[in-house]
């Protein structure tokens, strides 16, 4: 499995905790031990709980397993490089994102909105109109206006206007939709702030070299 603390894939035997039973079916808590970040992957589960000839007393079948810790979406935290501001709104889009995607996905616009005005300098308005003049700017890749455009698609904003004129309202939400969004977000935020970033480190050792064997630094 994948740890959902350092998301770094590895084997270990799961560890079965009976909780009880209600009108719901049996409960129980599986245990995954990360041999990397040495922190416990932890599901509520839900099922039948019965005795196998083979395995002894096992979940089967299983109809929910929910993370209890951490909780929130398997995904990496923001790269340093994003301003505060929409760190945190893109760190609660993801933490919330098991529970509302509905949530998840105001905040995943609201958090692209304030990306598009103080990083692309689009003119502030609507959201869908930013979108639309920051694919006009010819400042992203295709692959990245592609992607972004489909936010207004898959988001249906035609039949919920209000997911562009208020970007923090909690709206009905198209399958994927949340999830749509983050990975949007995600490649926004290495092509504008990691990218450059290294880009400029880069830069910056050149010009050293450059300096020491007396030569010009490049502008």
């Amino acid at each position: 499995m994948k740890c959902l603390h350092c998301l770094v894939e590895f084997h270990d035997e799961r560890k079965v905790t009976h909780i009880g039973q209600d009108a719901d079916d049996h409960w129980g808590i599986f245990r995954y031990d990360c041999p990397v970040c040495k922190r416990m992957n932890l599901f509520l589960v839900n099922g039948e709980y019965k005795h196998i000839q083979s395995e002894g007393w096992s979940f089967t079948p299983i109809f929910s397993e929910i993370p209890i810790r951490p909780n929130g979406s398997n995904r990496p935290p923001p790269p340093p490089e994003v301003p505060p501001h929409i760190s945190e709104d893109y760190i609660e889009a993801c933490l919330v994102l098991p529970d509302s995607a509905k949530a998840s996905a105001a905040l995943s616009r609201r958090c692209l909105q304030n990306l598009l005005r103080d990083t692309a300098k689009v003119k502030p308005g609507n959201l869908a109109d930013e979108i639309q003049e920051a694919i006009d700017s010819k400042q992203l890749p295709s692959h990245l206006v592609e992607v972004i455009d489909a936010i207004r698609q898959i988001g249906n904003f035609a039949a919920h206007p209000m997911k562009s004129k208020n970007t923090g309202e909690i709206l009905p939400v198209e399958p994927q939709e949340a999830e749509w969004n983050l990975d949007v977000l995600e490649a926004l935020f290495d092509f504008f702030y990691v990218q450059p970033a290294l880009i400029a480190k880069k830069k910056a050792l050149l010009n050293n070299k450059l300096q020491e064997a007396g030569k010009s630094p490049m502008k």
